[in-house]
């Protein structure tokens, strides 16, 4: 049986949120098979969880934020990609994630450092099948047209791919790689992926400083960029780390399924907003999508029984 999988352990981070700019501490434990992916606001006089689900999303602009039911007016917690994308990458189905504030921290603007996290603590199988959201129909949103046009879509596919195509009217970022494909059955996501950190032009920046967003924000947790070069000393930790970051993203906003794709993504100028768009629009049909699981792990997409004990 392909299982579903959670942490053996409790794990710890202390952070600041990219837009609050405020201190937070997360605590990631254990949770039971079935559970899913839960949020836990402890700072709050009576504790309030919030399950990752598309119709917990209240707001996709800058991030993914959620609240239980999608309330914009309810507790919330923001920025929710680059965990759930480190947690996708991980193969992990059950975990309870409390947060002491109401946005994930951005540590250092990548999905690194948390999978690094959830790797400290220990992946552990449960006696209960992995299921997996199938895609049997393609399902395509599209917004915009002429410059502005962007669009995303999934498609059948045994196996989880993602395809991601950027286009920024900025020189520096169209030096970089501008399209990229990646295959989550590779095992090479904490490699090719995960390090791939948030980024803003710094026009951008401070319009959004302007306005109480990005507070947090900093050349440690993000790429900046100017008009004509990237500010980083550090430069790129990939050559196309703009998109790889996006892919990044889409595989945390699509994790807000509530179960890991059989799917092939693709898109084109998307982002958090387009992703769940996308999710709703697959979501509102049933014949297109099934919930499936492998009782023999051998029928499962080439790489998806070795994910997290390979790393």
């Amino acid at each position: 049986m392909l299982a579903q999988r959670t942490l053996k352990s409790i794990t710890r981070a202390v952070g600041v949120g990219i837009h609050s700019g405020r201190k937070v501490e997360l605590v990631l434990r254990p949770a039971a098979p079935d559970t899913g992916l839960v949020f836990r606001r402890t700072d709050l006089a009576q504790p309030v969880d919030i399950p990752v689900l598309p119709t917990s999303v209240c707001d996709t602009r800058m991030a993914t934020t959620i609240s239980p039911g999608g309330d914009p007016g309810a507790p919330k917690v923001q920025t929710i990609e680059h965990l759930l994308s480190a947690c996708a990458g991980l193969g992990l189905d059950n975990l309870l994630i409390e947060i002491s504030a109401d946005e994930v921290p951005i540590l250092d603007g990548s999905a690194a450092s948390f999978v690094f996290l959830l790797q400290s603590a220990g992946i552990e199988r449960q006696n209960a099948p992995k299921r997996f959201l199938r895609v049997l129909k393609p399902v395509e949103v599209r917004r915009g047209e002429g410059k502005g046009l962007m669009w995303a879509k999934l498609e059948p596919h045994h196996g989880y791919t993602l395809s991601f195509e950027i286009e920024f009217d900025n020189p520096a970022v169209a030096a970089t790689g501008q399209r990229t494909t990646f295959d989550m059955g590779s095992g090479l996501y904490k490699k090719d992926i995960a390090r791939a950190r948030t980024f803003g032009m710094t026009a951008d920046i401070e319009l959004m400083r302007s306005r109480g967003l990005t507070l947090g924000g900093n050349m440690d947790n993000a790429i900046v960029v100017d008009d004509y070069k990237i500010l980083n000393a550090d430069g790129l930790r990939y050559d196309d780390e703009f998109v790889k970051h996006k892919i990044l993203d889409a595989i945390g906003d699509m994790q807000v399924a509530g179960h890991p794709l059989l799917a092939a993504y693709t898109s084109f100028k998307g982002g958090h907003a387009l992703n769940n768009l996308l999710l709703r629009e697959l979501l509102k049909d049933e014949t297109q999508y099934e919930i499936v699981s492998f009782d023999d792990e051998r029928d499962a997409p080439a790489g998806f029984a070795e994910l997290a004990p390979a790393w």
